[in-house]
């Protein structure tokens, strides 16, 4: 089965889905964090602004719309932001709901527009970016995935 575009539904259970990923892998992702201080938290962070995130979707109308949805997220994100992997996270959240607001769907296109969006976002929350972070992670994204819209 080839999915080619998302619902506000399907869009909420997503999130469900990155929470409970970001859960699994929290130690690892733990252990990833070497920069800008290696405390060891970037996992644990990411992982409660994701709570954060499905709590607010799930304070939802069923069906959601799509605007819903994307205000939830990234008011959720906003709210639960732990750290500076939780910031960034949430202004990465931020764009791409913005983006798929807009759009009122989540296909090839809008998560091309919503990615350039979140690299945009993510950039813009650090004071000082420093590549090979999770910001070089989002903009490599976006620029592959806005290659492959436009072709």
């Amino acid at each position: 089965m080839t999915v080619e575009s998302l619902d506000a539904g399907a869009l909420r259970a997503l999130m469900g889905t990155f929470r409970d990923a970001l859960t699994m892998h929290r130690e690892a992702l733990n252990l990833l964090n070497v920069y800008p201080v290696p405390d060891g938290d970037t996992g644990s962070n990411m992982t409660m602004t994701a709570e954060s995130v499905v709590a607010e979707l799930a304070e939802l109308d069923d069906p959601p719309g799509m605007g819903a949805v994307a205000a939830a997220i990234s008011h959720g994100s906003l709210m639960g932001a732990r750290g500076n992997s939780g910031v960034i996270l949430s202004q990465v959240l931020r764009g791409l709901s913005g983006v798929f607001a807009e759009a009122g769907t989540v296909d090839g296109r809008s998560l091309a527009d919503g990615l350039a969006a979140a690299s945009s976002a993510a950039y813009a929350a650090v004071m000082a970016p420093v590549e090979g972070t999770i910001l070089t992670v989002v903009r490599e994204s976006a620029d592959a995935a806005v290659a492959a819209a436009d072709s």
